[in-house]
């Protein structure tokens, strides 16, 4: 993961805030001649979304077993404003909240999702994927990957889905206090991967760290959030090639 991480950490950072119709690099969607599929071909800068060789998403098949040291959440924070950047919808979260991986320290900096999931394990997909981003003093990137199966209503989804905003660059102050810990499962097995971001530009060194445990949310919840994004909003499935996943 040592590598020159401040461009791929700006990267993330203008791609999470902007909106769909903003910037300076060329649009791009989840369908159609904008879709992933053609990613690569849009922009230089999206390059490695079609040649890179260690890209997300993937299915979590053939783990290795590993004695993978537990993550060390430090959720002390709250989620300050939740943002529709027409592809995703995203809460951002005031400082002062961290995750430690073998004592390297991540600061959470947002969360996002998708329906359906983008990972798949051993096969399977779920009808929805929190994304918990995190970065650390140099720009490197560590994602926290939950999975949502259908079921109960979810008190933590509700509070961001109360305040969603339903257009594409809208953004509002969250009122309900929201802790990240809230999106968690409670038992915190993981599996770890090395990939990269799941939209353009696709930058690779992203540390993937994938919650064994789903949560649930309720079937009208997932709606609500289709319904607002107007269509599926998860990359395909990425070759694993020789990454090892671990358990």
């Amino acid at each position: 993961m040592k590598r020159s991480g401040k461009p791929l950490f700006l990267a993330m950072a203008l791609l999470a805030t902007a909106p769909a119709f903003a910037g300076d690099l060329p649009h791009w969607s989840y369908s159609g001649e904008e879709g992933p599929e053609n990613w690569g071909k849009l922009a230089q800068e999206y390059g490695l979304c079609n040649t890179g060789k260690n890209q997300s998403p993937i299915d979590l098949s053939g783990q290795i077993e590993a004695k993978l040291a537990p993550i060390q959440f430090a959720y002390a924070t709250q989620a300050t404003e939740v943002i529709n950047n027409g592809h995703t919808v995203q809460a951002n979260f005031a400082p002062g909240s961290y995750l430690k991986v073998n004592g390297h320290e991540f600061e959470l900096k947002q969360v996002h999702f998708h329906a359906p999931s983008e990972n798949r394990i051993d096969g399977n997909s779920y009808a929805m994927e929190g994304h918990l981003v995190h970065a650390d003093k140099d720009g490197n990137l560590a994602v926290v990957a939950v999975m949502y199966q259908e079921g109960r209503n979810n008190r933590a989804i509700e509070k961001l889905w109360q305040q969603m905003p339903a257009n594409a660059g809208d953004k509002v102050a969250l009122e309900a206090g929201l802790k990240a810990g809230d999106l968690l499962p409670a038992k915190r097995d993981y599996y770890r991967f090395n990939g990269s971001l799941t939209t353009p530009p696709c930058s690779e060194g992203v540390m993937w760290l994938v919650m064994k445990h789903p949560v649930s949310a309720g079937k009208a919840q997932v709606e609500h959030f289709a319904h607002t994004m107007h269509h599926p909003n998860n990359r395909p499935i990425q070759p694993t090639n020789a990454r090892p996943v671990l358990r």
